[in-house]
This record gives C-alpha cells, sequence and structure tokens, in this order.
C-alpha cells in the first residue's frame, strides 16, 4: 500500500483495502531515456512558470505534511510535468554515466530521482479516491498514459539495465548490508519482470498495452464511482423505510435533500455487492429493489457500462503476460507474491470452498425455516439473507446489532478504542493537531509519539462517506518512512461511514469498528517503518503478506480491557454490560459461512478471469456468463450468496489486486497463527507488541515476507488457528 515512483516501483499507489492498489507507471518513448539537451532547462522552466507551486519543493509544513491549504487543482498537471521531465533527467545521467556501475551510482541514485513526481502523485492520487470533482478526474485521465509510459521509459532502458545487471551480478562480492543486497536483487527482478530481456519490437508492443491498461483502468474506477453516485436508491416514503433506525432515516432523508429530493429518501450504494440497509429494512420489496439495483451496477447498459472495459483489460492483461513469457496474467502476477503459483492459490481456495459452503447451507436451511415460522410463503433469496440472519441471531444469541451501536460512538472508538489498543500494546500516544490544513473539514490529523515522548509521524483520519469518495475502507501514505532522505511517516486512513444529520452521534456497526482497527494496522505498518530505502517503506511488502499485520490488529476491537475502555454508551457513560460482550464473542462463527462464501466467490472469480489466455477471454456480451459458469465449476455457486463482488464493479479485480483478492484469505492464515502467538505468550503486553514491531512491523519489504513471519512466529505458518476462526473444522 504504498507510492514509489522510482525504476523499481512501476509507481505504486496504495488505494486500499478495497484495502486496492492501483499501478499507475510514470512518460516518453525510446528505448533508453534521453532527454534531450535541453531537459534541464525545461525542467527550470516548467517549474518558473508554475510560480508557487507547493509541489515544487518539500512541504515547509511539519514532517513535510502536504500544504492542502495551499494547493488547487491547477497545479497538479504542472507539477506532474515538471516531476516527469526531473525524473527523466536524473535517469538520463544514471544511465548514460561514463562511471563504471556501482551500487551508489546506479540503485542509491534510482532511489533518490523522482522528488517532485513522488509528492504531487502521492497527494494527487489520494485526492482522486477521497475527495475528486470533474475537474481531477479529467487530470486523471489524461496522466494516465504519460505516467504508464513514463514507467515504461526507465523500466525498459536498456542502458539502465545492463548498469542493473552488471551489479547484479556481482552481488555476492560486494561489501554491502543485507537491506542494501536486496534492494540490487529485487530491483534486477523488477526490470526482468517488466520486459527489460524483451526484443526492440516487443518493447515496443509492451509498452502499447501497458498505456491502453493504464487509460482502461482510469475509465474503469470514475465509471464505478458515476455508477454509484447514479443509482443510489431513492425511497418516496418513510414508510418504506420500517426496521431502519430514526438516525438512518434522517440520514436517508438529508442525502435527499443534498441531491435536490425534496421530501425524497435516498440511500446511497456502498462498493459491495450487499449492502448494509438489507440488514434492517422490512420491506421485502425494496430489498429486492436495492440487492437488484446492486448486483447489476456497470452491466445494464448505459454510459457506466463497464463490461466492455473489463474485457479489454482482461485480454490485453493475457497478451502482456504472454509476452512476458508466462501462461497468463494469474501466473505473472503472482510471482513476486508470497504465494508464488496460480496452482498454490487454487489450492487454497479449492480446500476452502466446500467446507465454506456447506456451512453457508447449513445457514440457508436455518433462515429458511425462521421464513416460514414467520408466515413466508416464499423461498429465501439472497436480498433476505441478511433481514433473518441479524432475526436468527437477536433469537439464538439474544442480541442484535442495534443493541450495540450506542456503545460505539465513533470518535471514541477511535480514541479509547483504536488509540488506547496501540497504547497499551505499543507504547503510543496521540495528539490532535487542528493547526495542520486538511482537503476537507470531516478531516482530522494526529501527532503519534513513542513511549518516550519523542515523534513517530502524523495520522491523518478521514472516515466518513460522501459522493466525492470512492468506496471501501484503505490506508496511504503521503510521505513514507526512509533513513535515506531522514523522512518521518505521515500515513491517512479512510473509511465510508455514514454521516449522520447535524447534532447526532455517530454510531458504528461492529463491522465498521474492526474495519477501523483493520486499517489502523495498516497505518501502523507505515509508522513503524524503520528501513533506509524509500522502495522498502512501510506497506511495500507483497500483496498478499499486506494485509496481515491489519488482520491482525483487528484482534484488539473485542479484546475485553480494550473493548470495556472504549464500549460506553454515548448518552450515559454506562459500560457496554459484560452479558452483551458475551454475546458478541459468542456470536463470532454466527453467519461465517456466508461471509467466508462470497468472499472465496470473489477471490474464484479474480482468479479465473486472470488464469484465461488471450483466446479465452469472454467478450463484453459473455462476461456475465462466464462469471456464472466459473463460479457453478468450483461448487461455490449459491443464489442465496452472492459474489462480494460481480465482474462489472470488481475494482479490486480491475485495479491493483488483479489476480490478488485471495491475498486476504492467504494473509488471513498468517493473521490468525499470530493471534494464537499471542495468546500463547499473555496476550497484551508492551513485550509482545515491541517483539511483533521489532521482526515483523519495523522492516517492510526490506526482509522476504516469510521470512518475517518464521522469525516473529518462531514456526512455519499453521492453518489449524484460521479453520478453528471461521468455522471450517467441524464438518
Amino acid at each position: 500500500m504504498r507510492l514509489k515512483t522510482t525504476a523499481k516501483g512501476l509507481s505504486k499507489i496504495a488505494l486500499s483495502c478495497v484495502c486496492a492498489m492501483t499501478v499507475i507507471a510514470c512518460a516518453p518513448s525510446d528505448d533508453s531515456i534521453t532527454a534531450d539537451a535541453d531537459t534541464a532547462d525545461q525542467v527550470e522552466a516548467t517549474t518558473m512558470q508554475s510560480g508557487d507551486n507547493p509541489f515544487m519543493q518539500a512541504s515547509d509544513l511539519y514532517l513535510q505534511y502536504p500544504a492542502f491549504d495551499k494547493i488547487e487543482n491547477a497545479h497538479y498537471m504542472p507539477a506532474f510535468k515538471a516531476g516527469l521531465a526531473e525524473q527523466v533527467a536524473e535517469i538520463d545521467v544514471i544511465a548514460n554515466s561514463e562511471e563504471a556501475p556501482t551500487f551508489e551510482n546506479t540503485f542509491v541514485a534510482m532511489e533518490r530521482s523522482g522528488a517532485i513526481l513522488d509528492r504531487v502523485a502521492r497527494v494527487f492520487y489520494a485526492r482522486v479516491s477521497a475527495h475528486t470533482n470533474d475537474e481531477v478526474d479529467e487530470i486523471r485521465t489524461e496522466l494516465a498514459p504519460m505516467l504508464s509510459a513514463h514507467g515504461d521509459e526507465i523500466l525498459l532502458n536498456s542502458k539502465l539495465f545492463a548498469r542493473v545487471k552488471a551489479v547484479n551480478d556481482q552481488l555476492d562480492d560486494l561489501e554491502l548490508d543485507a537491506e542494501s543486497k536486496r534492494l540490487v536483487s529485487e530491483t534486477y527482478k523488477d526490470f526482468i519482470g517488466a520486459g527489460a530481456q524483451l526484443s526492440d519490437e516487443d518493447k515496443e508492443k509492451l509498452k502499447a498495452m501497458n498505456s491502453e491498461l493504464a487509460s482502461l483502468g482510469t475509465e474503469f474506477s470514475k465509471k464505478v464511482l458515476d455508477e454509484v453516485n447514479d443509482n443510489a436508491i431513492v425511497v418516496d416514503s418513510a414508510d418504506e423505510l420500517v426496521g431502519m433506525s430514526e438516525v438512518a432515516i434522517a440520514s436517508a432523508l438529508e442525502a435527499g435533500k443534498a441531491r435536490e429530493l425534496e421530501g425524497k429518501y435516498v440511500l446511497p450504494l456502498l462498493n459491495t455487492s450487499q449492502q448494509p440497509s438489507l440488514a434492517s429494512l422490512e420491506n421485502r420489496e425494496l430489498r429486492q429493489r436495492i440487492l437488484d439495483t446492486s448486483l447489476t451496477r456497470g452491466s445494464s447498459g448505459g454510459e457506466n457500462d463497464t463490461l466492455e472495459i473489463v474485457s479489454n483489460i482482461i485480454r490485453i492483461r493475457a497478451e502482456r503476460a504472454q509476452l512476458l513469457g508466462y501462461d497468463n496474467h494469474a501466473a505473472y502476477s503472482l510471482t513476486n507474491q508470497t504465494a508464488q503459483t496460480t496452482e498454490a492459490v487454487n489450492e487454497r481456495l479449492g480446500t476452502l470452498a466446500p467446507p465454506s459452503v456447506a456451512n453457508a447451507k447449513r445457514e440457508a436451511g436455518e433462515l429458511q425455516a425462521m421464513v416460514e415460522a414467520d408466515g413466508g410463503d416464499f423461498k429465501l433469496g439472497a436480498a433476505d439473507w441478511n433481514f433473518y440472519a441479524e432475526k436468527l441471531k437477536a433469537e439464538k444469541f439474544n442480541f442484535d446489532e442495534s443493541q450495540l451501536k450506542p456503545y460505539l460512538e465513533m470518535n471514541n472508538v477511535l480514541v479509547n478504542g483504536v488509540f488506547y489498543a496501540a497504547e497499551q500494546v505499543f507504547g503510543l500516544t496521540f495528539k490532535k493537531r487542528d493547526d495542520l490544513p486538511t482537503y476537507h473539514p470531516d478531516v482530522h490529523v494526529w501527532e503519534v509519539f513513542e513511549a518516550d515522548g519523542s515523534t513517530l509521524g502524523l495520522f491523518i483520519e478521514d472516515f466518513y462517506a460522501r459522493e466525492s469518495k470512492r468506496g471501501g475502507a484503505w490506508m496511504n501514505a503521503y510521505v513514507s518512512q526512509n533513513n535515506l532522505f531522514g523522512n518521518k511517516p505521515v500515513v491517512a486512513n479512510h473509511l465510508n461511514v455514514p454521516k449522520p444529520p447535524e447534532g447526532e452521534p455517530t454510531l458504528l456497526t461492529w463491522d465498521e469498528v474492526t474495519t477501523m482497527f483493520h486499517e489502523f494496522g495498516h497505518a501502523l505498518h507505515g509508522l513503524f517503518s524503520d528501513v533506509t530505502y524509500p522502495s522498502f517503506a512501510g506497506t511495500s511488502v507483497p500483496r498478499d503478506f499486506v494485509e496481515y499485520p491489519s488482520q491482525v490488529n483487528e484482534m484488539w476491537a473485542d479484546w475485553p480491557e480494550i473493548l470495556a475502555n472504549y464500549a460506553t454508551h454515548y448518552e450515559t457513560g454506562e459500560a457496554m454490560p459484560r452479558e452483551l460482550l458475551d454475546k458478541v464473542l459468542a456470536s463470532s462463527k454466527f453467519n461465517e459461512g456466508y461471509k467466508t462464501t462470497e468472499y472465496l466467490a470473489a477471490s474464484i472469480l479474480d482468479q479465473a478471469l486472470h488464469q484465461l489466455t488471450p483466446e479465452e477471454v469472454p467478450s463484453a456480451d459473455e462476461l456475465l456468463a462466464f462469471e456464472e459458469a466459473a463460479l457453478t465449476k468450483a461448487g461455490i455457486k449459491m443464489d442465496e450468496v452472492p459474489s462480494r463482488y460481480r465482474t462489472a464493479y470488481f475494482s479490486h479485480s480491475m485495479g491493483g489486486y488483479s489476480a490478488g483478492y485471495y491475498s486476504y484469505i492467504w494473509s488471513e492464515v498468517l493473521d490468525a497463527d499470530s493471534v494464537e502467538w499471542f495468546k500463547e505468550n499473555g496476550g497484551m503486553l508492551r513485550a509482545n507488541g515491541d517483539h511483533f514491531r521489532e521482526t515483523l512491523l519495523s522492516k517492510g519489504g526490506s526482509i522476504d515476507a516469510m521470512t518475517l513471519f518464521r522469525t516473529f512466529r518462531g514456526a512455519e505458518p499453521n492453518i489449524a488457528p484460521l479453520l478453528e476462526r471461521r468455522g471450517l473444522n467441524a464438518q
């Protein structure tokens, strides 16, 4: 989850636990980056023309925090152009140096390149996700092919690659520390994986593919956001909203006013297939309308239909993979992941699918019985599942989610839950910084301190949903820690919590609470980074490892000492009753068959799409039929359990998590095993937190990911705790 504009990184920016990583790539188009003789002058001229452009130098605010109060849309493109030209000139010097290639004059020099580009890209792409507008979207569309070409020009530069290879060939004989040696070997692999050994003709083909993919990806994400906003559910009367809380109904009315629909109620769609309102709405017809609208997003024709884009993306990815010597895009994508092969991923997903579906079918039987007990004469459908699951949960455990919410006020969860856990486990403390500017009034900044009182970094919270913000939850870094430049981290967490009417408290669902803890796990990964090189900072780890530390941090959400500190009634201050907490814990495996099945369905679909050859890729008209056939073949298809994402709005799969949505369950094996380690070693102890930080969280990508895990755990990963957690071991 990070941005890197050095040659090594193909300019990756973390956009999410959608948690979703989008590859941006970065300019010109010749085999070597031969900026003309006037390149340096062009950089200077562009900079001068930009006047007071805040991106032209490091921010003078605390820890280089972005000067959001000075940043305007007009600053982005000039800064990108200046940054591209600057890095072209820097890479040209490296590639054409007459000095023999060394670690310092090649690898360290590349790490130091692209300062302007890094600054503007971090802010711009964070803005695209968190608070976009039409002008920003237009800039993004224009930038996509430029950045793609720029990345290709670095990674396909034959002179630069010759220097990289020369140093790598003598790596065993160089007196370098372990992190420096890893920088050499990983950079070399990145050049190979990006096509550095291709013929000149094939390099040109690759550049064209990358450019088209960049443009298609930008178009896809814009259409997905537009479709979500355009298809919000409009309800004429509050009578149709029976079952929803008064605050939720008031929020729907406010949303109607915001859209100039006076007296109407608007229910915005979230990015997943299922929608939160379906758990409480008694009106079955409305539930069905909401789900139908959600499931048909991007596939019903019209200007926001994405199926043609998806088909093209999948086909071009497959063609690119074969050009690079791989059978398919999934095989290509997995080479840098801990899973390594499609066979390993297929085996893991295939092992988990049967017990998951068996659990879901048992759950469906219980829910059908409840439908009939209530006098219903219909078969349970996907739009009914969450409604009856909540009723069954209340019956089984004598509580439902509405009983929890008064004890889960958002700011209290953050300060006395998330922050308090970090204090107890890692010794951190937090102080609000109202003096630093933000890009939206709902955004807040915190300074993070070590146990000794020294500053660790800055943390930005942006928790409310808005139409200018994409769905999901994610972390990004505005400034990544590294010792090369002496930077301390500035990281941000983003959620999509519906904002209540003015004066009302923000009461969270339990899922939103665990999401807040999860995303802060990513933030800790960024804050604790202690590496030399920017390429290894923070969350710069394999995609199927990056979710692991954040999933571990979820354990503190229901840890008794932590829960007791934050789960207090927003009006009375009374602690959540112990019996209610016991019910929360007792119900932890409830509905787990459904949750696992909807997730596995999306993971299997992602693999199915990306394990195709170019000839096998379905056309736009065939995609939905392919989706159904793939899920049926895998034995994961259940009408009552739709895939967590469908092809037309599967932003993870079309973005940086392509062939990588399996990562969450892959990481959860490590997560569940690590939770067991904490329990075995006394739980919430500073010594345990310090060990986790020292052996794993602080290392970023500077050490092989699985080596980090084994060093922390003292053993190979064990899948048994995951099976126990998800109730998949009791068949």
